[in-house]
């Protein structure tokens, strides 16, 4: 069953209308960065990380992923990829069932150990104090439980499904929609953006867009989340500026996003 849903998922990601391309304000982030990138399959969790992190000077921050329903990592391998390639260690739940963020967390917890672990590439090498949580459709509403974890400090949830309590979440939110998305509604992504109004919070909802844009090729959605998590996981003050400001990035880009709301926590 799980792989007839996969093998749809795949057909209809190589068929689906691609959202146009991010203007000039996001473009910064719209291509791969700068790291040569590796990829480990394990029993609960695939990561995506930096090849060369064994050899790095530095501690990478770390996302940890939810698939939508019946979906796999490899469903969303080029946007896992586009993070990993720009610093970030990801940690990608296998399970087809995300809603509960179980295996979100426990990719933490895996992290947590090979980072102490005087084998591993991962010695070191993990910024345990840098963690974000990010997912798709049940997966997105799965980012939104996990970031009651005290551990994760922002939350990206793409298209997230209704089965969540935003209130529990104690950091930044990148809440995404899509225009034309008729399974998860633009309408239930406000919702949960108008109830984030204990943290700072930004709506955005990609133009032309359905459920599935994200799959595949990552398209529009890996531009503004790699500024997301570059700004919110490694203070990088160029990212910043595409969700801050009066005239910020994704404010000006009427080509890109159909609707975008900041509420009075995001820094001006």
């Amino acid at each position: 069953m799980f792989r007839r849903l996969l093998v749809a998922l795949l057909v209809l990601s190589a068929t689906v209308t691609a959202a146009p391309a991010p203007a000039h304000a996001e473009a910064g982030w719209a291509g791969p960065g700068p790291y040569a990138t590796a990829v480990e399959i394990g029993a609960v969790n695939t990561l995506y990380y930096p090849r060369d992190i064994a050899r790095s000077t530095l501690r990478h921050p770390v996302i940890v992923w939810g698939n939508g329903t019946g979906a796999a990592p490899v469903v969303y391998r080029e946007l896992l990829l586009r993070w990993a390639s720009h610093g970030f260690i990801v940690s990608a739940a296998n399970t087809p069932m995300s809603n509960l963020g179980i295996s979100m967390r426990a990719g933490i917890d895996a992290l947590t150990a090979r980072h102490a672990d005087p084998s591993s590439v991962f010695h070191g090498r993990v910024a345990l104090d840098r963690i974000g949580a990010a997912g798709h459709s049940q997966g997105g509403a799965a980012a939104i439980v996990v970031g009651a974890d005290p551990r994760v400090d922002t939350i990206v949830p793409i298209q997230p499904g209704p089965l969540a309590d935003i209130d529990a979440v104690h950091g930044p939110a990148f809440l995404m929609a899509g225009q034309y998305d008729a399974i998860v509604w633009p309408a239930l992504v406000r919702a949960f953006y108008h109830d984030a109004d204990h943290i700072p919070a930004v709506y955005g909802e990609l133009r032309g867009a359905g459920h599935i844009t994200v799959a595949g090729d990552p398209g529009p959605f890996a531009a503004p989340t790699t500024a997301w998590f570059r700004w919110q996981l490694m203070d990088d003050a160029e990212a910043r500026t595409v969700f801050t400001g009066q005239d910020c990035g994704i404010c000006a880009d009427r080509r890109t996003w159909s609707d975008v709301r900041r509420n009075a926590l995001v820094s001006r």
